[in-house]
């Protein structure tokens, strides 16, 4: 089973995640979104699944402090913030073959380690 787990080290979604698989016996790639920009093409991929409104963590400080809320920007301004700015994002951000999760979502992650060790 390959995991990707994009989070930051901050995140207490991200580290149980990290542990979630870890305990499974699935060494996930970890990368850290704090270290520097990630690629577009990747976090369209996250962008697909849940909507570019669905990435953004809307309870968190770094939310709130950017004002979102108020600013009417195009979806290609938001994903360069996004990009820029991590904590913007629900973490982890989880990817499996085909399949992408964002936030906390075990029962899917149960589910997918299920359907690796029957295959």
């Amino acid at each position: 089973m390959n995991v990707q787990i994009f989070g930051t080290q901050k995140s207490q979604d991200t580290k149980k995640a990290l542990r979630f698989f870890k305990e499974r016996g699935v060494k996930p790639q970890f990368v850290d979104l704090s270290g520097g920009k990630t690629a577009p093409g990747e976090l369209k991929r996250f962008v697909q699944k849940a909507g570019l409104s669905g990435l953004i963590e809307k309870d968190g400080r770094a939310y709130e402090a950017s004002g979102l809320e108020y600013l009417r920007i195009s979806d290609d301004a938001l994903l360069e913030r996004l990009l820029e700015t991590p904590a913007l994002l629900k973490q982890p951000l989880i990817r499996s073959g085909a399949t992408a999760t964002v936030g906390w979502d075990e029962a899917l992650w149960k589910d997918l380690y299920a359907a690796s060790k029957g295959a």
